[in-house]
């Protein structure tokens, strides 16, 4: 099948094209030789001087300059050479006569193989355009195919430096070679300082995921633009809530490191008006000597991160003492003591009462650590959650840890406790209070459809599965009233509707509404509306 010349390129790119002539006539007889549709180009401009056409080069950045060799001004070979500084991919065809063919020829050392000669040809121009239109264009698709590999070489690069991050982070016992680390996983580290860091980002749960994804890919590029000059390599990764990783450098530049590492906390810090609600902090683990030392600095980054939750955010937090006594203080015991019977009575009160004293002990051990705050949080999370009955355990604990990690202080993660057992024991009330009403309302429903019989309260108390003795206090705690007044105030309210709605004599009402002694009825229905049957009628019927 064969395809017009503009079926076939519809999808190019169209090209600019623009002309240089001092004569009027030849500019336009130029352009109407160009089939614009057919080459899927278009002329954008025309100049008939040498500084005009220079300015418009600039101006329209066109990808093709068809122009004359002689022009005022200055010459096209002066204009060649000026705009071929500005714009080294410009393609360039020259019209000369005869006359002028040995300036053409001196143009080819500014790279301008193309030139017509005068009168010009229609097909060669064609031609011409043809053949720069594809040079044009194949360039471009290098330069894409260029940029794609090298876009993914890159992303190739970031996974296997975010695969080294979590094996650092998540594999016990493995201490990385220098070779294994350039070899494996591409890196330009060398013998030095290994150095494992953190940093983290707390914030109000309402910035969202796409909101820290953004802070977080911000903190990212301000270390690697810090650092990519002054250490042999640096890998980072976003993780968690936080970016994590390395760095490899020369030890005299230990003290370097250690500030820049604050300049980009300040700098995080003083920005944080853009971000919202959110606080940084840094933590460094101890420098090691070599490449094996690498998983156990990342491990006491992340150790010492939780220091702030003590220390305060933004700061830059190093070194590891060693755990403090917290553990003697039988901590979980007491919480767990407490918490039960808090449960047990459904005491919301009592519940936070155990985390106020468990808070309260843990700043009476000296040197307490962050991590061990939140290790006993966790566990005393995890008890809670084990005393309540909870539909999915461990998807309710991954949602309270979640909400913690965002935490950067101790009150704040004793309030994520604290709002964690008054839901549970908040939801156990209800329910309990729903499974006590239920009853109620399904005897109350029964005593609507069976009034006119002669129901008992042992007859309701059976139909809604109670004991009689039971339902008789539930009963009467849940309407304030006993079941037997209840009963008469229906049969006395449906009472009330038939003698003022009908003309039913009173001795058929009497039995529509569960009485078969008219005389106890008549007795019933004056004591509860304060006038006998026949004269209540008078008055409302």
């Amino acid at each position: 099948m064969l395809h017009s010349v503009n079926e076939y390129d519809a999808g190019k790119e169209r090209l600019k094209v623009m002309i240089a002539d001092d004569e009027e006539r030849i500019c336009q007889l130029i352009e109407a030789l160009i089939d614009c549709d057919a080459l899927q180009m278009d002329v954008v401009g025309v100049a008939h001087n040498g500084p005009e056409a220079c300015g418009l080069v600039e101006s329209l950045s066109p990808d093709i300059l068809i122009t004359d060799i002689k022009m005022p001004g200055y010459s096209g070979l002066e204009l060649i050479e000026k705009v071929k500084e500005k714009e080294e991919n410009l393609e360039i065809i020259i019209i000369s006569g005869y006359a002028h063919f040995a300036y053409a020829q001196t143009a080819i050392k500014f790279g301008v193989g193309n030139y017509l000669l005068k009168p010009i040809n229609k097909e060669e121009l064609t031609g011409t355009l043809e053949r720069l239109g594809e040079r044009i264009r194949d360039r471009r698709r290098l330069a894409e195919d260029r940029q794609w590999i090298r876009q993914k070489s890159e992303a190739d690069i970031r996974l296997f430096r975010m695969n080294l991050i979590n094996r650092l982070t998540e594999e016990s016992g493995w201490q990385p070679s220098l070779e294994e680390l350039r070899e494996k996983y591409y890196l330009h580290v060398e013998e030095g300082v290994f150095q494992g860091f953190l940093i983290k980002v707390d914030c109000d749960g309402e910035i969202g995921k796409a909101g820290i994804d953004l802070i977080l890919d911000k903190v990212q590029s301000l270390l690697e633009n810090s650092f990519r000059s002054r250490c042999m390599e640096l890998v980072a990764g976003i993780k968690g809530l936080g970016c994590t990783g390395f760095l490899n450098y020369e030890s005299e530049k230990t003290e370097e490191i250690r500030r820049i590492f604050r300049d980009c906390l300040n700098q995080l810090e003083s920005e944080k008006g853009i971000f919202g609600p959110v606080m940084f902090t840094a933590a460094l683990g101890n420098a090691a000597k070599d490449a094996g030392g690498l998983p156990e600095s990342v491990a006491q980054a992340a150790l010492i991160i939780e220091d702030r939750l003590l220390k305060g955010t933004g700061k830059l937090l190093e070194r590891l003492p060693v755990a403090s006594a917290i553990h003697e203080q039988n901590i979980l015991e007491k919480y767990v003591r407490q918490i039960v019977h808090a449960i047990e009575v459904m005491s919301v009160e009592e519940a936070e009462e155990a985390v106020m004293q468990m808070k309260r002990t843990m700043l009476e051990v000296r040197d307490v650590r962050g991590f061990e705050v939140r290790e006993i949080i966790y566990s005393a999370a995890r008890l809670f959650l084990s005393q309540v009955d909870v539909k999915n355990r461990a998807e309710a604990f991954k949602e309270f840890e979640q909400r913690s990690s965002m935490c950067g202080s101790m009150d704040e993660l004793f309030a994520g406790l604290v709002a964690l057992q008054t839901a549970y024991v908040e939801e156990m009330c209800q329910k309990r209070e729903a499974d006590t009403v239920r009853p109620i309302r399904m005897a109350k429903q029964y005593i609507q459809n069976h009034f006119s019989e002669p129901i008992t309260q042992e007859e309701v108390s059976g139909a809604v599965g109670l004991s009689a003795a039971y339902f008789s206090a539930l009963f009467k705690k849940v309407e304030g009233e006993g079941f037997a007044k209840y009963l008469i105030g229906v049969r006395m309210e449906q009472a009330k509707i038939l003698l003022r709605e009908t003309n039913i004599p009173v001795s058929k009402i009497c039995q529509q509404v569960g009485y078969n002694d008219l005389k106890h009825f008549t007795h019933t229905f004056e004591k509860a509306t304060g006038v006998k049957p026949t004269v209540y009628r008078k008055m409302y019927g």
